[in-house]
């Protein structure tokens, strides 16, 4: 045993207002009460980095808490969505020129005022992230921490087989180069392709920009994941929340 695990370790800091982590972990959705105090009891519960323990009170709206290594969200206020975005609608929650926008599509199923995570132009459909989380979206927002985009764009084909290579060297726009993280042709229809592409940028119609700039303009465009979420079969038009997983998932995505 090493000298400093023989002293004594402070226990976590009550907060007014704290419940025990059990009952936290168990209206966080991770199981039953019991269950919850058999992992408190395997040391796979952190609060605040530290290993928790059976009798701990935490905060759920300050608490960081990790469940086998995960974080776990455990203030019930918070709301994270996905939404599949349908063509036409503006990504803003409401739109002074009257158009159709997010805040429609959410038939007063989230009582928590919600924010778009990014943006995708009115022409463009697929999956954008709603929550009120501003700590999470401002990170997977910023660049600094590159998460990754994928969409499927329906263009103007023939698409020559050194298109990949090219897009993975860099393509100088006006504002600076772009590069894809993959690239690869889904199918071909007469003069039109389907391609799918992933790339961490998220400057104004980069997608768009970067097909045309190599002779290949877009008429259709779906964002089809953002970074570990994924549209998957989700209805044009329909929200969904994210599973306990899903939500740790895009805290690992940022550093978290």
């Amino acid at each position: 045993m090493r000298p400093d695990d023989r002293a004594p370790k402070p226990d976590a800091p009550v907060f007014e207002g704290a419940e025990r982590l059990q009952k936290v972990l168990a209206a966080a959705g991770v199981g039953s009460r019991r269950a919850c105090e058999d992992l408190i009891f395997r040391r796979r519960v952190t609060v605040d980095g530290r290993v928790a323990k059976l009798g701990d009170k935490v905060d759920a709206a300050t608490a960081v808490i990790h469940v086998d290594g995960e974080r776990l969200v455990a203030d019930t206020r918070l709301v994270y969505l996905a939404m599949n975005k349908p063509r036409g609608v503006v990504s803003t929650m409401a739109d002074e020129k009257g158009r159709a926008a997010l805040s429609d599509f959410l038939s007063n199923r989230v009582e928590q005022r919600v924010y778009h995570v990014g943006r995708l132009d009115a022409d463009s459909e697929g999956l954008l992230l709603l929550t009120n989380d501003g700590t999470l979206a401002h990170r997977l927002m910023h660049p600094s921490y590159e998460v990754s985009k994928t969409y499927l764009c329906e263009v103007a084909g023939p698409i020559p087989r050194s298109l990949g290579k090219r897009l993975a060297a860099g393509v100088e726009l006006e504002d600076g180069p772009v590069t894809v993280d993959s690239f690869k042709v889904v199918d071909t229809l007469g003069k039109t392709a389907q391609v799918e592409l992933t790339l961490h940028e998220g400057r104004k119609h980069i997608v768009r920009r970067l097909l045309d700039e190599v002779g290949h303009p877009v008429s259709r465009l779906v964002r089809t994941s953002l970074g570990p979420i994924r549209l998957g079969d989700l209805r044009s038009g329909r929200t969904r929340r994210l599973t306990n997983a899903e939500v740790a998932a895009l805290f690992k995505a940022v550093g978290d």
